[in-house]
């Protein structure tokens, strides 16, 4: 019979490999992840890759590592992926969303209705009009939003989202700073197909 427990650190790096890991989650981990992120560090780098640690947020994740000078480039282990215009503003939005709720609101969890995300969406589609076209934009946009590990849908509610506080770490400054000029890109351009949008390296 096997009574030998497994080893803390394999759970952080097999955790924080497979995604994000976040405190809400799982708080020994995320203790465990606290107590031993410096060797989490030297294990990752023989991969190419670094812990990004956000301990005043809760989550962390990895990122592939930029080659230095004079060193190989290793091939990539978190693949990059580009979002099409329509996630790629539904992500915009709810970064400003979340900039707001941080500004105004006392509490930590963003939660929206789909009816909200709706609205959000519509003045930036051409055929705003169409409400079931529409409505199937947003719902496709959701669930991708869902698998990148941005939005959080909450058991036991009709149509009820949590964004999760990750996607701070993926829309950065730069990105927010030029928001309003992405929006507005995409309220001419909505109706020329995919907008080109930035690429993360997504845990």
């Amino acid at each position: 019979m096997v009574t030998n427990l497994p080893n803390p650190l394999s759970l952080v790096l097999i955790s924080l490999l497979k995604g994000v890991t976040e405190r809400e989650a799982d708080q020994t981990l995320w203790q465990t992840l606290l107590a031993q992120q410096n060797r989490v560090r030297d294990h990752v780098a023989v991969l190419g890759l670094e812990l990004i640690l956000d301990e005043a947020e809760g989550y962390a994740y990895l990122r592939q590592r930029p080659a230095q000078e004079g060193e190989a480039e290793l091939p990539r282990l978190i693949a990059r992926r580009q979002l099409g215009y329509h996630v790629s503003l539904l992500l915009a939005l709810l970064r400003k969303k979340l900039i707001e709720f941080d500004a105004t609101s006392g509490e930590t969890r963003l939660i929206l209705s789909r009816e909200e995300l709706i609205e959000m969406m519509r003045l930036f589609l051409p055929d705003a009009t169409n409400q079931v076209r529409l409505v199937e934009r947003v719902d496709a946009s959701i669930n991708r939003i869902i698998e990148l590990g941005f939005l959080r849908k909450l058991r036991g509610t009709n149509g009820q989202f949590e964004v999760r506080r990750i996607l701070k770490a993926f829309v950065d400054g730069q990105w927010l700073a030029e928001l309003d000029a992405r929006l507005k890109t995409y309220r001419i351009h909505a109706d020329s197909g995919e907008v080109e949008a930035k690429s993360n390296d997504a845990a």
